[in-house]
């Protein structure tokens, strides 16, 4: 048995003790060191996306490995990050260089995870299920890591850092010089605030409902602040020459937000759509808009990211000094901090939250 944040129904969440599912042979058991609190956690409950429930939270998590299965190649110890999307490498995107819109994980919001106390079967979280003290999930979900990344900060790798920083490079495609819009500042945001600065982004404009974020922005490589307003395509506007941004990153996953993002690019340039939105909102355009404007609207799926090539590269930035963990966590909490985690997230509050377990690396690593 081993405890774990449930979901029981929509905004109904309990810390329960469950039994994971049985390892196969090509499983492997992972003790979670830190998990984060993401806005798709929320989501499952919020009434934005309908999972099955009962099902266990979490899918940015990195652990250490305590037992494979004997298919596997994973070795006991082994410490790794979690991948929630894990490609089939077989479907049409998948062979097509898309592994990140792969069909096989398409619209998934779980997969089977144990049996809760009373013997009710649960799905864990886009299969993982991570806001756990252990779970079991298949050997090619695990990604290993370097030893020279914070277990707990080293979760932020599994989602948070993958879709910003891989929005701003892999969507965007800032270039050196370039002028950034980084509309929402959680977790996410702040991610990809980093991810443009380490593009080589010229001007980064961040921009949030909170003014308590400007110096987390600041600290993730943003050289402008601004708290949202109606007007703020003309404060970008008059940032650039009258043009607009180069591109601009949303982050928050609303009409209006987007539509903001948007009307502040200049004539070419690139509006992607990072945050995931709700189905009951839309955002208008104009036929004439749309010709005259020239603008490239586009979504990242996960930072269009192959977290098995991809986080390695992340690795080698952390190690490096160009990108920074520590600083876009702005709560350590328990599983019973969650649902405040979650309500701070709603107000627009802090940057990620994440659960860390009491097992710490110093009592883990000779």
């Amino acid at each position: 048995m081993t405890q774990a944040l449930v979901a029981l129904g929509p905004d109904r969440l309990e810390v329960q003790e469950v039994c994971l599912r049985p390892l196969g042979e090509a499983d492997v058991r992972v003790r979670i060191a830190g998990v984060g609190v993401c806005h798709s956690d929320l989501s499952m409950v919020n009434g934005t996306l309908r999972p099955s429930y009962p099902m266990v939270l979490g899918h940015e998590a990195a652990g250490t490995v305590s037992e494979a299965g004997a298919a596997t190649r994973v070795a006991v110890g082994t410490r790794v990050v979690l991948n929630w999307a894990v490609p089939c490498d077989s479907c049409w995107h998948c062979t097509h260089g898309q592994p990140w819109l792969c069909s096989t994980i398409e619209g998934t919001t779980g997969a089977p995870g144990g049996t809760l106390a009373d013997g009710t079967s649960y799905d864990a979280c886009l299969g993982l299920g991570a806001m756990a003290e252990e779970v079991v999930v298949p050997a090619a979900a695990v990604v290993p890591l370097t030893a020279d990344v914070p277990l707990d900060e080293a979760a932020l790798l599994g989602c948070a850092l993958l879709t910003g920083v891989g929005a701003a490079r892999n969507v965007a495609r800032v270039g050196p010089g370039d002028t950034v819009l980084v509309i929402g500042l959680g977790g996410v945001g702040l991610s990809a605030v980093q991810g443009a600065r380490l593009a080589g982004a010229g001007r980064i404009v961040a921009v949030d409902v909170s003014d308590a974020k400007e110096p987390l922005a600041r600290a993730a490589g943003a050289t402008d602040f601004l708290v949202a307003s109606p007007d703020l395509r003309k404060q970008v506007r008059a940032m650039t020459e009258g043009r607009g941004a180069d591109s601009a990153l949303e982050c928050v996953g609303s009409a209006a937000t987007i539509r903001q993002a948007w009307t502040a690019v200049r004539r070419g340039g690139t509006c992607v759509v990072v945050g995931v939105g709700p189905q009951d909102q839309e955002v208008v355009f104009n036929p004439l808009e749309l010709f005259h404007f020239s603008r490239t609207l586009v979504s990242s799926v996960y930072g269009n990211s192959d977290a098995r090539r991809d986080i390695a590269d992340l690795v080698h930035h952390v190690g490096a000094g160009r990108l920074d963990l520590a600083s876009t966590i702005t709560d350590r909490i328990d599983l019973d901090g969650v649902p405040d985690a979650f309500e701070r997230m709603r107000r627009g509050e802090g940057g990620r939250a994440v659960v860390v377990f009491p097992t710490t690396e110093s009592q883990e690593d000779p």
